[in-house]
């Protein structure tokens, strides 16, 4: 069985975009493909195992969640 899903994160500029991507690509290498436009991220996940798939957009998700939390941090100071 083959598994593909697309996230796309939208935020509120292009900056945070750029921000949240080069954060999150250390991480996804390898794992997950990466596209931006303007202040859209989109995310294509593949895994042949749902385990896997479901792992990955865990990870995804946190990732992107602890990131949002530091941009939210440094913008309010």
């Amino acid at each position: 069985m083959k598994i593909d899903a697309e996230i796309k994160m939208e935020y509120k500029n292009s900056k945070d975009a750029d921000i949240s991507l080069k954060s999150l690509d250390v991480e996804n290498k390898g794992y997950v493909k990466s596209n931006k436009e303007n202040n859209i991220l989109t995310f294509k996940l593949e895994s042949d195992s749902l385990s896997t798939f479901l792992a990955t957009a865990d990870d995804l998700i946190f990732s992107e969640i602890l990131v949002e939390k530091i941009i939210e941090s440094a913008s309010s100071k």
